[in-house]
């Protein structure tokens, strides 16, 4: 098979055609609403993001979307893609192109006649569930990274040349309340211990997300987050 083959084989590993774990992956966007029904009197920043499932724990994450002053009462509609892009940025700072991602597929930053290059690679990932970047530069290490909605969502610095990230993530999201984070910030294990509320997304087209609990002295109530779907 030849690499326009091969290429060709590697893109069909797509969505809505491939289930993964009894999952089916479209495309499109879920509309999600937040929804502030809480007795928080801060106007507390809520945080969205994913994980890497492939990786354990106590790895870092990053805050994909931060809702801010969102008062009692008030609400802020925004998209979650079932699609994905890949990304990667080398050590003096610059960026390549976004490109869309499919699971099953392999990525490489290798060098060509104009400079570096992020490229669909000639085989297959080791997983149908999972996406890689691999560094094939002769030196220099690299940040990969997973893009939703134009923003960064999951990424692995310090690639080194010859090793690979390994991404996988299921229709899922992580929600709490934070202080002090901004969308595109990496959060360490200390912060996402407080973090503790994951909502599926499977199946959902259209929902709200409700949160509750919050408040002042001895009637403070821990906050709550649960989804609501809608029509």
């Amino acid at each position: 098979m030849d690499k326009k083959e091969k290429t060709s084989k590697v893109k069909e590993v797509s969505a809505p055609e491939v289930a993964l774990n009894g999952i089916q992956y479209g495309s499109g966007n879920i509309e999600l609403t937040f929804i502030n029904q809480s007795n928080d009197m801060n106007n507390s920043n809520v945080v969205i993001f994913q994980k890497n499932v492939t990786t354990s724990f106590d790895e870092v994450a990053i805050a994909w979307r931060v809702i801010k002053n969102c008062g009692r009462g008030w609400s802020h509609k925004f998209d979650y893609p079932h699609e994905f892009s890949v990304g990667a940025e080398d050590a003096y700072g610059n960026q390549a192109g976004l490109q869309l991602g499919r699971f099953g597929q392999k990525w490489v930053v290798s060098e060509t006649a104009s400079g570096e290059a992020l490229q669909l690679g000639n085989d297959y990932a080791s997983s149908i569930s999972e996406v890689e970047i691999s560094n094939s530069l002769i030196k220099g290490a690299v940040n990969a990274n997973i893009y939703k909605d134009g923003k960064i969502l999951i990424s692995k610095t310090g690639v080194v040349p010859g090793q690979k990230a390994i991404f996988s993530f299921k229709p899922t999201i992580w929600i709490g309340v934070v202080s002090q984070v901004e969308e595109g910030m990496v959060m360490n294990s200390a912060i996402l211990s407080d973090i503790n509320t994951e909502i599926s997304l499977l199946g959902i087209t259209k929902a709200n997300i409700i949160m509750t609990g919050g408040g002042m002295g001895p009637s403070a109530r821990p906050f709550q987050f649960y989804l609501e779907p809608t029509v």
